[in-house]
């Protein structure tokens, strides 16, 4: 009996964990393509994960950048037929050695609140550029998002 009493108290130990993570993720995410934009083969996607605490995380995942040089990121109003368009939002570099960027945001530039849902449906496109000195102009890659991309 009391062997049986041991192994039921074992099982109500194990069986009884509450320290469950909880993710900071809801699970809610769109992916959106990034094309090489110059005579560098650089490409990949950018994806927007709906966050718990009101953020949303923008992380760019590219191939094709090697060394220790960020290439910086912005996220810009309207379709990448516009050349000009203004910036909304300036994101996380994307880090060369790893081809990586992770932002995270819940408002763009100018301080307007945003949303998952608002960043979804966004009218606007990402430009990753090869750097902020005298290659400035160069844009590695670059993809819309949100209504844009629809």
């Amino acid at each position: 009996m009391k062997k049986l009493s041991l192994i039921i108290l074992l099982f109500c130990l194990l069986g009884c964990d509450t320290d469950e993570e909880v993710s900071v993720y809801t699970g809610n995410e769109q992916q959106y393509a990034l094309s090489q934009a110059s005579n560098f083969p650089v490409n990949g996607f950018v994806v927007f994960r709906e966050r718990r605490d009101n953020l949303t995380e923008i992380k760019i995942s590219l191939t094709g950048t090697e060394g220790d040089i960020n290439h910086p990121a912005h996220l810009h109003y309207g379709n990448i037929s516009n050349p000009d368009a203004d910036m909304a939002l300036l994101l996380t570099p994307v880090n060369g050695n790893t081809g990586e960027s992770i932002s995270l945001a819940n408002a763009l530039n100018d301080e307007t609140p945003m949303t998952y849902d608002d960043f979804i449906n966004f009218d606007g496109h990402i430009k990753i550029h090869q750097d902020d000195g005298p290659n400035k102009n160069v844009i590695l890659a670059l993809g819309n998002i949100g209504s844009a991309a629809n």
